[in-house]
């Protein structure tokens, strides 16, 4: 067995080379910017108007002005100004030939045709966004690195981009073995359980953007597993098996994994939950054997899987907790794994929830993050600082 820093720093020295992908604006979100993008235009690309008002030429003193027309956002047939004269204009509007400035329409009284200056100091040249205030066409408007939000693609689609360059999310193939496990809906026998491993392991990828999920159930077969095992190698970057990775006469995982050619990184952690998890390569996909229980493979997707998709996708990966927060009681231990409990956060501390076997889910309803008890510590007081992994 290995530790958990040993553990994690082998998967650091192991992740595959990202592959780039062009994706639609619209499946960007989340994905990392592979390549930094250039505004194709200028923002605005005209002249406009920041106001609903009144668009003049400035004149030092003139208070009173002869109204002829206006523009409407999206105008196309756009009238010059004339010589003393004010053009009612609407927010976004283009700005007519000879207008500098634009008047709120608050400040401003009209009767008849004229129209004067009511309230407020005009300063030449305000409520008008002139052409590439914000951006000039050939402006770094996204660099690489960059993960897309909302905001981003709202950014690139003011712009007219459609499509854009990211680093390409792995496929996966996740596996769930053992012979009693059923499908959620169908009705249970004695002995069976719902396949709860393969929702989650979904869900989580989905998370981080992660759309190429094949979800495949195996029975307890040798030859069932190794034909499992070397048909997703032929077809996913990322392969998940859940279960069958322990050392009974049923578990059959990592002998099937070293017949289908794949180099084992490290086989059981000194943690618990999840001792039983195995990381393997081969060429440019990983492998991961999860244990069965479902709190085991919460643990270790967290804190091993979800990092290494991560750093491959170049996000930030989080291989250290997120913070460190104060115990708000007091915990016992064995001394020589590592322990990961279920926490809620609270301002300034961390509470331990109850159900910390690796069987039990309840905790999972209310818990938000993961509490490190480091290896070589038997026992923490209350208010101690502890690492904590946010979810």
């Amino acid at each position: 067995m290995i530790s958990v820093s040993q553990a994690k720093a082998i998967l650091q020295k192991h992740i595959p080379p990202r592959n780039l992908k062009l994706v639609p604006l619209e499946k960007a979100i989340g994905l990392i910017c592979a390549a930094d993008i250039n505004s194709p235009m200028h923002v605005p690309s005209f002249d406009n108007s920041a106001m609903d008002g009144y668009a003049i030429a400035w004149e030092d003193g003139k208070t009173s002005w002869e109204l002829e027309g206006e523009i409407a956002a999206g105008a196309k047939d756009i009238p010059n100004l004339s010589s003393g004269k004010a053009i009612r204009i609407f927010t976004g509007a283009p700005m007519p030939v000879g207008a500098d400035t634009v008047i709120q329409q608050e400040w401003i009284i009209v009767e008849g045709s004229t129209t004067s200056l009511q309230s407020g100091e005009i300063i030449k040249g305000m409520h008008v966004r002139k052409k590439g205030a914000q951006t000039q066409s050939g402006d770094i408007i996204m660099q690489a690195g960059t993960a897309i939000t909302p905001g981003g693609i709202g950014l690139l689609a003011s712009v007219g981009i459609q499509h854009v360059s990211v680093v390409a999310p792995p496929s996966v193939g996740i596996l769930i073995t053992g012979n009693e496990i059923k499908e959620v809906g169908q009705p249970l026998e004695y002995g069976e359980i719902y396949n709860a491993n393969g929702p989650l392991l979904t869900t989580y990828l989905q998370q981080e953007g992660i759309e190429a999920i094949e979800c495949i159930r195996v029975e307890d077969n040798p030859d069932m597993v190794r034909q499992a095992i070397n048909k997703a190698l032929a077809i996913h970057d990322l392969i998940l098996l859940s279960g069958g990775i322990s050392v009974g006469d049923y578990d059959f995982v990592k002998e099937g994994l070293e017949q289908a050619g794949v180099q084992e990184l490290f086989y059981k952690i000194k943690q618990k939950p999840g001792k039983p998890l195995y990381a393997g390569i081969k060429d440019e996909q990983m492998i991961f054997a999860l244990p069965g229980n479902p709190a085991s493979v919460i643990t270790c997707f967290n804190q091993y899987v979800k990092p290494s998709i991560r750093q491959w996708m170049g996000k930030k990966p989080g291989w250290e907790p997120s913070l460190w927060l104060s115990l708000n009681g007091s915990v016992k231990k064995n001394p020589n794994l590592t322990f990961f409990l279920k926490v809620k956060t609270q301002p300034e501390e961390v509470k331990i929830l109850q159900g910390q076997e690796s069987f039990n889910l309840i905790a999972f309803s209310i818990a938000d993050g993961f509490a490190e008890i480091p290896e070589g510590v038997e026992a923490m007081e209350k208010g101690e600082k502890v690492g904590v992994y946010l979810w």
